[in-house]
């Protein structure tokens, strides 16, 4: 039974994430908010106009380095504390104070950039050979040479920093907080509903009245804020093409896609090759959870029921750190004292609550140690989504350590890789362990229903989504609702074609996802995947070759682009073959499930 959640205040501390050891006090990040400023005045006073030459240059990014190393700690306290409740007041102005600091002072460090690329090539190149910590912040600076405008346009630009991310904002408030659902009645009985209990557990009911009901209630709240949601996201991708226009770039995409050092090759392949090669493997998946449920009807609404609810075991929070240190014993004691640490520091906020965020995110500030956010039900799907954040914990965890602030983080293209590769871990180490049926298909569904589905399927679709909403902007158009829905519904009918029913509401699904408002992120969760899947095979035929091979690509950080850290761990994804071998790999997962269920059925 789903119960209504908590206030904050009302869990357990224990199931929190522990703030203290980024402040200690509110009085502590007071105070570090004023030094910063401080130091930025200095700094500006010191540097403006005086970066001549390579000594100037290399003594400017030094300081660079230590404003940076300010901000992180102020910036993750404040958005880690919103995070846990968007209902809290004094989070919500705390950020918003911030949010406008920060602006100002991107503002006034502006001509870092401006100065530093009015050098010549040589001179930088001439810093890069003195100081090779700083290497990879100034080919990359060099590299955005061409897209830079005017120092002065630059400073006005940073100045408005804050205004261009108010449509995340918006959205997450209008999410959160405005957005209360009324409890649904199933059979004269009333059951609770919110976002979190939604999407954690009753998209996933066994009971098919209870589940199709709950989705209809769901459905009917977003449409309810379907034009305000709209508006939002059309603010931002009209935000983003003024850019990418400004910059002299041809497309929103080609904008979005120069950060994460990859063409549109690699962006295009991704979501064209799952969504025609995959398409009919899922929708055997879908027709095999029809014949499971004796579903006269599979809609939307049935597509993330468990294969055999009566084999989901509850899993406790103590539980799971069994699983998942068994699971990623293969990655080396340095790796596993991470874990251990994640739970008995308090890395990670397990807590449901009222105004909490959905889904799950790792936030890793350079300096410190990461930040994991859940809300636990207790399914085996919980067990997967927190290998997944130790994944991006353990990623960074090696990458900060090896690396400056200005190295650590890599091309988002490759930034689910290390998450979902815990996944492979995490479902490999399951399937050695028996060789019951009912195990075993417990195990393979839960790969394919949780591992592959969320990142092939969900994030895949939302990306071919997001690129209609992008080409359609690039011909100078804007969105609504309307449109939005309709090419949702486009997006999720071409990819399930007959054997799904796409049912009043799941258009509205494009209203559920806050990675629209991050650049081409949901197509690199795919990548990541294609990227880990290969790498998994690897490590369960070589073992510590491979193992060792993946630990240097963590610590390489962004040193190195895309294409080079997949190739250090053995894969090209210059070539279509590794996305290949991955669909053909869910096929056969698939298949397996197909021919578990006919054998447990034959023993029934």
């Amino acid at each position: 039974m789903v119960k209504a959640l908590p206030n904050r205040s009302e869990v357990n501390v224990e199931e929190t994430w522990n703030l203290e050891d980024l402040f200690k006090t509110e009085a502590d990040y007071e105070a570090a908010i004023a030094t910063l400023e401080q130091d930025v005045a200095a700094y500006v006073s010191q540097f403006q106009s005086k970066i001549i030459d390579a000594k100037s240059a290399i003594e400017a990014l030094k300081g660079y380095e230590n404003i940076f190393q300010q901000i992180i700690p102020i910036g993750t306290y404040t958005n880690l504390s919103v995070s846990t409740d968007q209902t809290n007041d004094d989070a919500q102005m705390r950020a918003s104070k911030l949010g406008s600091i920060i602006a100002k002072i991107n503002s006034q460090l502006s001509f870092v950039k401006s100065d530093l690329l009015a050098l010549s090539t040589e001179t930088l190149e001439d810093a890069m050979k003195e100081a090779p910590d700083f290497q990879n912040y100034l080919q990359e600076l060099i590299r955005t040479k061409p897209y830079l405008l005017h120092p002065e346009v630059e400073k006005a630009l940073a100045a408005f920093s804050a205004t261009f991310d108010a449509p995340y904002g918006l959205y997450n408030t209008t999410k959160m907080v405005d957005m209360s659902f009324d409890d649904f009645i199933v059979d004269g009985k009333h059951y609770p509903l919110s976002y979190v209990s939604f999407e954690g557990d009753w998209e996933s009911e066994p009971d098919t009245m209870k589940r199709r009901a709950a989705f209809e209630a769901f459905s009917r709240k977003l449409k309810d804020y379907q034009n305000t949601t709209a508006k939002t996201y059309d603010t931002q991708v009209q935000t983003e093409k003024t850019t990418a226009d400004l910059r002299g770039h041809d497309s929103v995409i080609d904008y979005l896609l120069f950060d994460q050092e990859v063409d549109r090759t690699l962006y295009n392949r991704q979501i064209d090759l799952i969504t025609t090669e995959l398409a009919p493997h899922m929708r055997k998946y879908a027709k095999l959870l029809q014949k499971v449920y004796g579903l006269e009807k599979m809609t939307f609404a049935d597509l993330k029921i468990p294969l055999d609810p009566n084999y989901e075991p509850k899993i406790t929070i103590e539980e799971s750190k069994k699983y998942i240190l068994e699971g990623l014993a293969p990655m080396g004691d340095h790796y596993l004292d991470m874990v251990n640490r994640s739970y008995d520091e308090r890395w990670t906020d397990f807590a449901q609550n009222k105004g909490k965020s959905t889904g799950a995110f790792c936030s890793s500030p350079h300096g410190a140690h990461p930040y994991i956010l859940i809300s636990w039900t207790g399914s085996m799907e919980d067990v997967f989504v927190l290998a997944h954040e130790l994944g991006h914990a353990g990623h960074f965890y090696h990458a900060n350590e090896a690396q400056n602030v200005f190295n650590a983080r890599p091309s988002m293209y490759f930034i689910e890789a290390p998450s979902t590769m815990n996944e492979m871990l995490l479902a490999n180490h399951l399937l050695k362990n028996s060789d019951d049926p009912k195990f075993k298909r417990w195990v393979i569904s839960s790969i394919v229903s949780r591992t592959y589905y969320h990142n092939f399927v969900t994030h895949l679709l939302e990306a071919a989504y997001q690129r209609k909403v992008y080409e359609r902007v690039d011909a100078g158009g804007s969105v609504n609702a309307t449109i939005l829905n309709t090419l949702k519904r486009e997006v999720l009918e071409d990819f399930w074609g007959d054997a799904v029913d796409i049912n009043d509401g799941a258009e509205l699904t494009w209203m559920r996802q806050p990675h629209y408002y991050m650049g081409l992120y949901p197509y690199t969760y795919s990548a990541g995947l294609t990227i880990s899947t290969q790498v998994s095979k690897r490590i369960l035929t070589e073992g510590q070759p491979a193992v060792d091979d993946w630990i240097r690509v963590l610590k390489e950080g962004g040193t190195k682009t895309p294409v080079e850290l997949s190739q250090m761990a053995g894969v090209d994804i210059t070539t279509e073959q590794p996305l290949r071998d991955t669909i053909a790999y869910i096929g056969e997962l698939i298949d397996q499930l197909v021919e578990l269920t006919e054998e447990i059925e034959a023993q029934a």
